[in-house]
């Protein structure tokens, strides 16, 4: 849990550096980076003293607070704690003593190259990258079509096919052999620093390989992978929540006759917070955080949706914060683990 200083410390950051931001995150396709960073420079990521779990109970709150305010920047958060998750769990010493500090405290960023691996542990696509392995380290080759929260000295992580296995490796985007074609034809999110990443012969020195077998290194970090995406629907929830209340008295009240009120949604709320609240404290399960997760974007959906009608007209102005939170949360529904891959995976 959040310190109260910690809590001031982020409220300010959201008022001060991110509020001011959102409609050139969400129309000029601004990236964040420098709040990005802040949130780190200022302790809200940092680890130190907390075991993995207590750490995340902290973190999913400081999705939450700046999903609320802008779903772009929450999942450009969660990209980056990810490829914390990653450094967290490796049994790669060296590669963590080197990652874990910078990537905590705001002197560097990182993302998640784990979209197609995802898929590919769920029989949904085939790896993209093919790993050989050459003295002191591997080569990749091969292409991802979108990785998030990337730039000038980023680092995400990646799953290659070996001779007999696969490999998860940490990557600079400065490394050799690796170009990056930016991607903003979407239709939100383009402030997320989204690349398509093509490896041509990109040497990978053993002291950035996170896992020789990720097969087995995946199921132990995967929980909280989705973990942190949990928050982003809490927290654009919260806010079309608010937004309905707001509009309570628009033309006389006659919201009233809408068949989803926000006290239906705020109940709903209610249930998955308690259900997220339950796996944070008593332990992450996989099958458990993915029933949260499903949970938690098909009441998004409703909820913004919902947002649309009470706000009326307004709502589909181009600079809405409700039209916004509506296309945030499309995405929301096909980010890896997407709904039809969630409704896979339980149904197995």
């Amino acid at each position: 849990m959040q310190t109260v200083h910690q809590e001031e410390v982020l409220s300010s950051l959201l008022q001060e550096e991110l509020k001011p931001l959102v409609r050139a995150v969400d129309e000029k396709a601004y990236y964040p980076e420098s709040f990005l960073l802040s949130l780190g420079r200022h302790g809200l990521l940092s680890s130190k003293g907390k075991t993995i779990a207590e750490a995340a109970q902290s973190e999913a709150e400081v999705v939450r607070a700046v999903s609320s305010v802008c779903m772009t920047t929450g999942f450009n958060l969660w990209c980056h704690l990810a490829a914390l998750t990653y450094v967290r769990h490796t049994d790669n010493e060296a590669l963590r003593e080197r990652f874990l500090e910078p990537l905590e405290n705001g002197e560097l960023l990182g993302a998640t190259g784990l979209s197609n691996p995802m898929k590919f542990y769920a029989d949904l696509e085939k790896l993209h990258l093919r790993a050989e392995r050459v003295k002191g380290g591997y080569v990749l080759n091969g292409a991802l079509p979108a990785v998030s929260n990337l730039g000038e000295g980023h680092w995400f992580g990646a799953i290659a096919h070996a001779e007999n296995t696969r490999v998860m490796a940490f990557i600079s985007c400065d490394a050799k052999g690796l170009s990056l074609k930016e991607k903003v034809s979407y239709l939100g999110l383009n402030g997320s620093a989204t690349y398509a990443c093509k490896f041509e012969h990109v040497f990978i020195p053993d002291e950035q390989i996170l896992a020789e077998d990720a097969d087995t290194f995946v199921p132990k970090m995967r929980p909280y992978f989705v973990t942190y995406q949990v928050p982003l629907g809490i927290g654009v929830t919260e806010a079309a929540v608010a937004s309905m209340n707001k509009c309570s008295s628009k033309q006389n009240g006659a919201n009233a006759v809408l068949p989803v009120q926000p006290e239906h949604i705020q109940e709903r709320l209610d249930h998955v917070n308690q259900s997220f609240r339950d796996q944070l404290e008593q332990g992450v399960t996989w099958k458990g955080i993915l029933e949260v997760r499903r949970s938690t974007v098909y009441l998004t959906l409703d909820a913004v949706q919902a947002a649309m009608m009470h706000a009326g007209g307004s709502a589909y102005l181009q600079t809405s914060a409700d039209g916004r939170r509506l296309r945030e949360a499309y995405f929301f529904l096909n980010l890896t683990p997407t709904a039809r891959h969630l409704e896979r995976m339980l149904a197995n």
